[in-house]
C-alpha cells in the first residue's frame, strides 16, 4: 500500500474510527513506544507576527512529544490552526457521511467488486476485526481509509493520541481561538471527487497490501519522531513517483493554498500555532518551499537543550 494513502487515512483517523462503529482489534503494539519524541518545528516571523509550523502524525501511541520547544511555542501562541476541526459530538458528522461517503445511487461496495475481490475484502476485514456489512455501505475511497486506519493500529497508535486532539484539548484549557484551514466537509469532498476507477484501484491495492502497513508506516513514524524531515521526504518521494496524481491531490495543491493563507495571515499581528500533517512540511513542494516563493522564510526551530 502506498504511503500517500496511509497519510490520507491517518488524517481522517478519528472520523473513520467513528464511522466504522467497531472496536479496533485487541493486538499488542508492533513497536514499543519511545520515551520521548522530537518532531520538527518551524517558524515564520516578521516585526509583529509569528507563525509556528508543526508537522503532526495524526495517530500516535503514548510517546511524549508535547514538550520542550513545541510546548514553548504553543504556550506563546494566541491562535491554533488545524487542517480541520472534528466536532466533539461526532454524531454531527453523520449527515456528511450520508452525502459523501455513501454511494448516492445506493450501490453497495460488494456490487462493484468481482467475486474474487469480494472474498479478499471479507478476509482482510475479518483479520482486522471489521464487520463487512459496515464497510459495504461506503464508497471505495472511504473503505480504503477504514482498512488503513484499522491496520495501522497494529502499531499501537490510536486516534485519541493524535496531536490534533491533544492540541485542541490544550487550547480549550486556555480558551484559545481555534481555526481550520479546510474543514472536514472540504476534505471529504476532495477524496469523494476522485474518479470511481481510481477509487477502486486504490481499494484493490489496499486489500492486497494492508498487511504490509507495519513495514510502510514504521519508518515514517520513526522519521517524524526524530525530526528527520529529509527521511520523511524521501519516503513520500518514492510514493509520489508511483502515483503523482494522488500526491498532487493530497500535498502539492493544498500546500500551495496553505502557503497563501500564511502569507495573508502575516499581514496581521499575533502569534499563531499551525499544526498540519508532517508530510506537508517535507519535500520540494512543502509549505515552506512554497512560502519561499512568496518571499517568506521558514526557519527550523532548534531542539531544546538536552533533547
Amino acid at each position: 500500500m502506498k504511503s500517500l494513502l496511509f497519510a490520507a487515512a491517518l488524517a481522517f483517523a478519528p472520523v473513520v474510527a467513528n464511522a466504522q462503529n467497531a472496536a479496533p482489534p485487541a493486538q499488542p503494539p508492533a513497536t514499543a513506544p519511545v520515551t520521548d519524541a522530537d518532531p520538527a518545528l518551524w517558524v515564520v516571523r516578521d516585526e509583529d507576527t509569528t507563525i509556528y509550523l508543526f508537522g503532526t502524525f495524526h495517530m500516535l501511541d503514548g510517546r511524549a512529544w508535547f514538550n520542550d520547544e513545541i510546548r514553548t511555542a504553543f504556550d506563546a501562541s494566541n491562535e491554533l490552526v488545524l487542517e480541520a476541526i472534528i466536532p466533539d459530538n461526532q454524531a454531527e458528522l453523520q449527515p456528511l457521511f450520508a452525502r459523501l461517503a455513501i454511494d448516492p445511487q445506493g450501490r453497495l461496495l460488494s456490487q462493484r467488486l468481482t467475486a474474487e475481490e469480494n472474498a479478499a475484502l471479507v478476509q482482510a476485514l475479518g483479520n482486522l476485526g471489521l464487520p463487512p456489512a459496515v464497510v459495504d455501505r461506503f464508497e471505495p475511497w472511504f473503505a480504503s481509509m477504514m482498512i488503513g486506519v484499522a491496520a495501522s493500529q497494529r502499531l499501537g497508535i490510536r486516534p485519541e493520541n493524535g496531536p490534533e486532539l491533544v492540541l485542541r484539548r490544550a487550547a480549550a484549557t486556555r480558551s484559545l481561538q481555534v481555526h481550520e484551514l479546510e474543514g472536514i466537509e472540504w476534505q471529504l469532498r476532495l477524496f469523494d471527487s476522485m474518479p470511481e476507477e481510481q477509487q477502486l484501484a486504490q481499494l484493490r491495492q489496499t486489500i492486497e497490501q494492508y498487511e504490509e502497513i507495519d513495514d510502510q508506516l514504521a519508518p515514517v513514524l520513526a522519521a517524524w519522531s526524530t525530526g528527520d524531515v529529509e527521511g520523511m521526504a524521501a519516503i513520500l518521494h518514492q510514493s509520489s513517483r508511483e502515483d503523482p496524481a494522488l500526491h498532487q491531490l493530497i500535498f502539492t495543491n493544498r500546500n500551495a493554498t496553505w502557503a497563501r493563507w500564511i502569507r495573508e495571515r502575516m499581514a496581521r499581528p499575533g502569534t499563531v500555532f499551525i499544526a498540519v500533517g508532517g508530510g506537508h512540511l517535507a519535500g520540494s513542494d512543502s509549505v515552506q518551499a512554497v512560502l519561499a516563493t512568496h518571499g517568506l522564510r521558514a526557519e527550523r526551530v532548534p531542539p531544546a537543550e538536552g533533547d
